[in-house]
């Protein structure tokens, strides 16, 4: 398919389905911030309605988007994920985007999505340690964070 034959098909798209582009590139921090919160909220099998609810309200705070762009983010951010092979090509874009406070609230933000449904998991606790080791974060504020999210839990 050609340049211009892409392009076309892409206008036909959102002209008729009210469908539009990405607004989220895939090196946006934002998308591999997400993808990393929808992975943890669905790493135990099944994203609970809690978890659900929380994913939506602090990428909606954390980003200052509204509920649309939102909502899109999350859509994204669950297809990056289900294509990825590993925590590194979110972690690595995180890295490169994000200074080490902003790193560390991603690990802040993936604590909130695991104690929404009041506890926590091996296999959350475990992909937050692996995400914290990834981004620089160290074991003593990986705890800390916990301990402050999940009221010393």
């Amino acid at each position: 398919m050609s340049l211009f034959e892409s392009f076309r098909v892409l206008i036909a798209e959102f002209g008729e389905s009210g469908k539009h582009p990405s607004r989220f590139d895939e090196n946006d921090y934002r998308l591999a911030a997400a993808a990393l919160l929808v992975h943890t909220a669905s790493i135990d099998g099944a994203m609970s309605e809690a978890e659900r609810s929380k994913l939506h309200t602090i990428i909606k705070q954390r980003f200052a988007l509204d509920d649309e762009t939102t909502d899109e983010l999350v859509s994204e951010a669950a297809e990056a994920e289900q294509q990825a092979t590993d925590l590194y090509q979110f972690t690595a874009r995180l890295n490169r985007s994000l200074d080490e406070a902003g790193r560390a609230r991603v690990i802040e933000m993936m604590w909130q999505i695991v104690f929404a449904d009041g506890g926590v998991t091996e296999f959350e606790d475990n992909l937050v340690w692996r995400a914290a080791e990834l981004l620089g974060v160290s074991q003593h504020e990986r705890i800390a964070l916990r301990r402050y999210v999940g009221g010393g839990n």
